[in-house]
């Protein structure tokens, strides 16, 4: 890229759900753009602010003591308004208007649907995938994964120390939207009796009923089974858990404190890289590009190829759950 090409003002956004790690993004990205001479601007409120001009110059300091936040410090909101021509429009005039001649923009699927429409009217735009569910198609990892898994198995280890004294099953939710990903590794490291989520089809008298009975005749005394928010069925299957086995049963759902909390050390590091690695990108004259690790790599590929992808599951983790659930 030609020096007189390259960009003068990059903003950055977080769209969608907040993430543990966003602040660690936004950091790298502000940062980044001042170690190479470049403005960094801060969009407020996601796609929202872009339409409404609600946004600032960041500098050094401005991010000072963010990494170790959840959350995000540009807030995050949907914004139903951007994904109509009208709202579409305004964004890209507001981005004229204001000198912002490359994006950043971190958050989910939708944010990055956002980012290629962007791209498509003449504003270069990389996405950086930040959600908790890790349902991200394109990416083995997006920012936020790793907190919001540590939260989780945090909150059950505490819950199954009184499950135990009360031999109890305990049939507890996590987030996930709908996607399982989050609660297939949680309920590996927590050694769940049985794992539920919308992808993956289950039979509930020998899933879930037969192994609590073959438990109980080993000399289990307490039971443990993670359901994904996405099945919708959390407290049928307590209560189907009851009649069968005569099992004193409870519901938890863990609900958004997983999304909150100091970002792991993980989520810190990728959030780092990312942000540093989107930057360059730009730099470089890249736009309409997502940031994404694969094969333990930061690399980039073309929005539409990655909004194309379809993620499964991991059918090995499942098998490894299933098996030494018992």
């Amino acid at each position: 890229m030609t020096s007189e090409k390259k960009p003068r003002r990059i903003g950055v956004l977080t769209s969608g759900g907040d993430a543990p790690g966003m602040n660690a993004a936004v950091r790298s990205v502000v940062r980044t753009c001042i170690q190479y001479g470049v403005t960094p601007i801060g969009v407020y409120r996601g796609y929202n602010g872009l339409i409404n001009g609600d946004m600032e110059e960041l500098n050094a300091r401005s991010v000072n003591g963010i990494t170790s936040k959840g959350g995000t410090m540009l807030y995050t909101a949907r914004c139903p308004e951007f994904a109509t021509p009208e709202g579409l429009r305004r964004a890209v005039d507001t981005c004229r208007y204001k000198g912002i001649d490359g994006l950043i923009a971190i958050g989910g699927d939708g944010t990055f649907r956002g980012a290629r429409d962007l791209a498509e009217h003449g504003i270069p735009t990389v996405g950086i995938p930040g959600t908790i569910d890790n349902d991200i198609s394109c990416s083995h990892y997006s920012i936020g994964f790793d907190t919001a898994a540590n939260t989780a198995v945090e909150c059950i280890d505490r819950l199954a120390d009184t499950m135990q004294s009360h031999e109890r099953c305990s049939v507890v939710e996590v987030m996930g939207r709908g996607a399982g990903h989050l609660a297939l590794y949680v309920g590996l490291a927590v050694g769940a009796t049985a794992i539920i989520t919308p992808e993956q089809p289950f039979n509930f008298e020998t899933d879930v009923a037969e192994k609590i009975r073959e438990g109980k005749y080993h000399g289990k005394h307490h039971f443990l089974i993670i359901v994904a928010e996405g099945t919708g069925k959390t407290d049928e299957i307590a209560e189907r858990i009851r009649e069968s086995t005569g099992l004193e049963t409870r519901v938890t759902i863990i609900g958004h404190i997983q999304r909150g909390g100091s970002p792991s050390a993980r989520d810190r590091v990728m959030a780092s890289r990312m942000g540093h690695y989107a930057v360059l990108r730009l730099l470089e004259g890249d736009g309409n590009i997502v940031v994404v690790y694969r094969n333990s790599q930061i690399m980039h590929l073309p929005i539409t190829e990655a909004l194309s992808m379809k993620k499964d599951l991991d059918a090995y983790m499942y098998r490894v759950a299933a098996e030494i659930g018992i």
